[in-house]
């Protein structure tokens, strides 16, 4: 406990400086805690750490030795010591000339087949080689929950200027009302339905790829599940008796979690929507921060930084929860689909010893995006008496080339919260009422920057926090 108690003898001591003042005391200060890789750069200056904090979170990460069980990882040694098994969703993006040995075999082999099967598959939807009752397909439902539903759509709204496939839609909630909602919009001669369940006995999953089956039935007739059903998962023989063709079926290993799980057939909405040459540079996003974090060194390694930012707030200042505030309505979903990414990661009370964790495990993850939060729930983040460390998320540029007004309003709205969010703001009048405008500052955030939300940029950012959230979990 030796490093917690130095950073803690940190805490105590910047608490009587503000981050304002740090800046002051350090004319090169932004550009010091900033990192750039490749296009992202994550500015963490407006945060209240200097040199030595730094120096002492990275003693605390070493000696936790996350650099020896991240190459163990890469390595597909069975680090999940709970379930006995290799963590290796990141095999899911690598390049086939890598090779990668686990028990004898080489997994690429098997990680590529299946990729070009589902290129195939999905290209045959896109094309119309493969159609439905009706003709062409023009819809695909997506039938999971938790990470075979946060995912896929979370990427598929990220990744909509790109989607020249048919449209996607998601259901996930057993609540009936979701399916119905979903499924009387629809042609059920022209849809396409994938149930995506890695066992194929979730029940909720299962609840409404049945409800959707018999939507199917009634409308078409019985031979159209084995043309219009498609399956994501390892039960071949549950999906032939539930009557999708075998050939349909795309299954991943058990080395692949759930909330890890979309770079491969979990993908295949997404895949069918934007096409499998743009999914391909969302796989090269993925690798391209892979690289970055095996080869970086940790002061400079953008995963590792970001991770020390979150346990320094969390673990050492005590801030309960963290805001996530993607200044872009196509993330509108990202808030949600690292709630699960974190929370389910690292939001436990037991050690991989068995043991009682002595520290509060992971954040309280929320958000929502850009200027909705800001006249919903920002108020609290200026004014309140919680502290919540705000992370934004920002691109200079967007899609919208003739709406370029809308973008430049938008940029400025985020770089102006975060700089409210550090200067505060102290009403000149002297009035009764001035007290209740005041914003005392000196509130913590951090921004990632990016040039557009494009298919590798998605692919880094995604990588980039479940490199982030693994050193945190081992931490």
């Amino acid at each position: 406990m030796q490093n917690w108690g130095k950073l803690n003898k940190h805490f105590h001591r910047l608490g009587k400086n503000s981050i304002q003042e740090l800046f002051l005391k350090n004319k090169v200060r932004a550009n010091q805690f900033t990192i750039c890789v490749e296009d992202l750069v994550f500015d963490y200056s407006k945060t209240l750490i200097d040199k030595l904090v730094m120096t002492s979170l990275i003693e605390l990460l070493t000696s936790s030795e996350v650099l020896l069980k991240r190459d163990s990882m890469f390595a597909g040694n069975k680090i999940n010591t709970s379930e006995g098994k290799s963590v290796l969703h990141t095999a899911l993006r690598k390049p086939k000339v890598e090779q990668l040995w686990l028990d004898g075999i080489n997994v690429m082999e098997d990680v590529h087949d299946t990729l070009k099967r589902l290129a195939i598959f999905s290209e045959s939807v896109r094309n119309g080689a493969i159609q439905g009752a009706g003709g062409r397909i023009t819809d695909i439902v997506n039938i999971g929950i938790g990470g075979s539903d946060l995912g896929p759509e979370m990427a598929y709204k990220a990744l909509f200027p790109y989607a020249d496939g048919p449209t996607a839609h998601f259901i996930s909630n057993i609540d009936g009302a979701q399916i119905t909602e979903c499924l009387s919009k629809l042609n059920p001669k022209n849809t396409l339905i994938v149930v995506a369940s890695k066992t194929f006995t979730t029940t909720e999953t299962l609840i409404n790829a049945k409800t959707a089956r018999q939507w199917m039935i009634e409308k078409v007739n019985p031979q159209s599940i084995e043309k219009q059903f498609a399956a994501v998962s390892s039960n071949i023989d549950k999906c032939i008796e539930f009557g999708i063709n075998p050939s349909n079926v795309f299954g991943f290993r058990d080395w692949v979690g759930g909330r890890y799980s979309i770079w491969g057939p979990v993908g295949l909405p997404i895949m069918i929507s934007i096409g499998q040459e743009r999914f391909q540079q969302f796989l090269k996003g993925g690798y391209s921060m892979d690289k970055h974090f095996r080869t970086a060194p940790p002061s400079r390694n953008l995963p590792m930084i970001h991770a020390l930012i979150g346990i320094w707030h969390h673990q050492v200042c005590g801030y309960a929860t963290q805001a996530i505030l993607p200044y872009d309505h196509r993330l509108r979903r990202f808030p949600a689909y690292l709630q699960q990414l974190i929370m389910e990661s690292n939001g436990k009370s037991i050690t991989l010893n068995g043991e009682e964790l002595k520290l509060s495990s992971a954040a309280v993850i929320w958000g929502e995006p850009g200027t909705n939060g800001q006249h919903a729930f920002f108020q609290a983040l200026h004014q309140g008496n919680q502290v919540v460390p705000c992370e934004f998320l920002i691109a200079a540029n967007g899609h919208e080339t003739e709406l370029t007004h809308h973008h430049n309003m938008l940029v400025a709205n985020c770089l102006a919260q975060s700089e409210s969010l550090l200067t505060g703001r102290v009403p000149s009048s002297e009035d009764a009422t001035a007290i209740h405008r005041r914003c005392l500052g000196n509130r913590p955030s951090t921004t990632l920057l990016y040039p557009k939300l494009t298919p590798f940029v998605l692919g880094q950012l995604i990588a980039l926090y479940e490199h982030s959230v693994f050193t945190e979990g081992l931490v």
